[in-house]
């Protein structure tokens, strides 16, 4: 036998043993993983009682909870959160649904969106005023609708067609608002220190799944004592909600430098050309881009692997986190407090 026979013996039964071997298994997918956040309207760190603490972090824990009980479950990232922003919307203490902040007229004027990473997809509605779960009724517009943003009586409109019970206005107005708004409309601005951070604030929810998709959702009552019919980024889908296969963002705080930023994109942006990592982008979305602007406030953000971050330039961020990996997070400053 040649030379040349003999060494490819070897060779023919490596290839012989590789091809009976089966091929590597694929990685285990990311655990389900939720982040809520409850606004970056938070109170003044030095007006802060225990008891107050102690119920924020209530509120926060049980929106927390419910959302993730429903990945624990095998439920969808859309439906996780979607339960979560609904109860905080529920909880008076937070600026969207019952408790929302009041126009300079008096009223509440209610955003939301939400987003599929699968798709994608996404629904958002704008200045309704009688619909008592604003981010029920964008998600309606996502699944039920060709569109993607509807807007006062026209979304109220559709609201009802989809059997959807609207409220009366003042279901949405708490005392601790209407004293609030007043305050902000006195002649000369001598209302308590600390009061312009609680003037402004969103809930949102972002979620990964165990098929591994992505989903965010905001909702808000915008800005004490705006103009009527303001909208900010809330339901602008790319300013302050946004969901790719990679990255997942809800955020809060100042809405016009988030439309002008186009800020919850960008940080998915940023990660996808730059490949850098979700931290990454979010330090420099908000800490170099929106800082210069002169804008405050913070995000959630979560990426396809299971990357958290919940960062801001603003005094606090109500926000909590959850994973497979037992991690469980509330906080509100730049402190983080794990139950």
């Amino acid at each position: 036998m040649s030379r040349l026979k003999l060494l490819a013996i070897p060779c023919l039964l490596l290839s012989l043993e590789a091809a009976g071997r089966a091929p590597p298994a694929p990685p285990p997918p990311p655990g389900v993983t939720l982040v809520i956040h409850g606004g970056a309207g938070v109170i003044d760190p030095a007006r802060m009682t225990a008891e107050k603490e102690a119920s924020y972090r209530a509120g926060l824990a049980a929106a927390l909870d419910a959302g993730y009980a429903i990945l624990e479950r095998g439920g969808s990232s859309l439906d996780a959160v979607t339960a979560a922003v609904r109860m905080l919307e529920d909880d008076p203490q937070f600026n969207a649904g019952r408790g929302a902040v009041l126009s300079h007229a008096g009223e509440a004027e209610l955003d939301a969106a939400i987003m599929d990473a699968r798709g994608p997809r996404a629904g958002a509605i704008a200045g309704v005023m009688h619909v008592r779960n604003p981010i029920e009724l964008a998600r309606l517009v996502m699944e039920r609708s060709p569109h993607v943003m509807l807007v006062g009586l026209g979304a109220e409109e559709f609201a009802l067609e989809q059997g959807l019970v609207l409220v009366p206005n003042d279901y949405f107005k708490t005392r601790a608002r209407l004293q609030q708004l007043q305050e902000e409309q006195q002649p000369v601005d001598t209302h308590r220190a600390g009061a312009d951070s609680q003037s402004k604030g969103t809930v949102g929810a972002v979620a990964l799944d165990r098929d591994g998709n992505l989903a965010a959702a905001t909702s808000t009552g915008g800005i004490s004592n705006k103009h009527r019919g303001r909208v900010g980024d809330t339901p602008i889908i790319g300013a302050g909600t946004y969901a790719s296969p990679g990255c997942a963002v809800s955020g809060t705080g100042d809405g016009e430098y988030f439309i002008r930023a186009v800020l919850a994109y960008d940080i998915c942006a940023t990660m996808a050309y730059k490949k850098v990592s979700l931290a990454a982008a979010v330090n420099e979305v908000i800490h170099q881009k929106l800082e210069a602007t002169g804008g405050k406030g913070g995000v959630i953000a979560l990426d396809a692997a299971g990357n958290v971050v919940m960062d801001f330039n603003s005094v606090g961020m109500f926000r909590a986190a959850r994973d497979a990996h037992g991690r469980r997070e509330i906080a509100m400053y730049h402190e983080t407090q794990t139950q």
